[in-house]
């Protein structure tokens, strides 16, 4: 039997700081909200694994500025194939300038010098930057040495891995996202026999929602368990 599967996503949406489950990561979070009120670092910069979060406090971070009537632009740099260095040309006019993936770019000297270009005239400018990476900026294998140490000079964090708490308080966000019901045997069960890599428990999540709305199913550990192969 086929089922028609639902067109929308409700789990996908514009990141913002309030979506953030903060974790151990408080620290980084009330730095974001100093640069904010015009009191913070005007350098930060956040490390963190692949679906760690980071882009999120990026995006998040953009959005608050744009809400304050600010001007703001977040550049992916994991995407600079598809872009050209001369875009960073004139971005220190904005209130907020925001670096995702910054070692993507790193041995494309015509980027690190653009780059390099754009953080002397933010700093110039006294617009804020959030940089953000894989690794700290001391390890990064950018070629542009000058680059690697303008990285360095603001605030540095890692972004935290979610404990079981925090894992918790992320699939009890995403349930009420997309108003399902999540029976706390269930989400001990997700919790236990569910990813724990957060970017996995939100696409287990998305699967679930898609898998409920179709078959118009609640959710309990034995219809979680086929859906989700456990």
């Amino acid at each position: 039997m086929s089922h028609q599967l639902p067109l929308a996503l409700r789990l996908q949406h514009a990141p913002c700081l309030d979506d953030f489950i903060v974790g151990n990561n408080q620290a980084l979070l009330d730095a974001l909200a100093r640069t904010l009120d015009g009191e913070g670092e005007q350098l930060i910069f956040i490390a963190g694994a692949t679906g760690s979060g980071r882009s999120h406090l990026l995006l998040g971070q953009c959005a608050a500025a744009e809400a304050r009537g600010r001007h703001s632009a977040y550049l992916p740099l994991g995407e600079h194939a598809t872009l050209a260095p001369q875009m960073l040309d004139g971005l220190e006019a904005l209130d907020l300038v925001a670096v995702d993936d910054v070692d993507a770019i790193a041995g494309d000297m015509a980027w690190e010098r653009a780059l390099f270009g754009l953080f002397n005239r933010c700093r110039d400018s006294r617009t804020t930057m959030l940089f953000s990476a894989a690794a700290g900026p001391a390890l990064l294998p950018l070629q542009l040495a000058d680059l690697r140490s303008r990285l360095a000079w603001g605030l540095s964090f890692a972004v935290q891995p979610l404990d079981d708490g925090g894992r918790l308080a992320l699939l009890t966000a995403l349930a009420q996202r997309c108003a399902l019901q999540l029976p706390d045997d269930v989400a001990r069960y997700l919790l236990e026999r569910g990813p724990r890599h957060p970017s996995a428990l939100v696409a287990a999540m998305e699967l679930l929602d898609r898998a409920s709305l179709a078959e118009k199913r609640r959710l309990t550990i034995p219809f979680v368990r086929s859906q989700l192969e456990l």
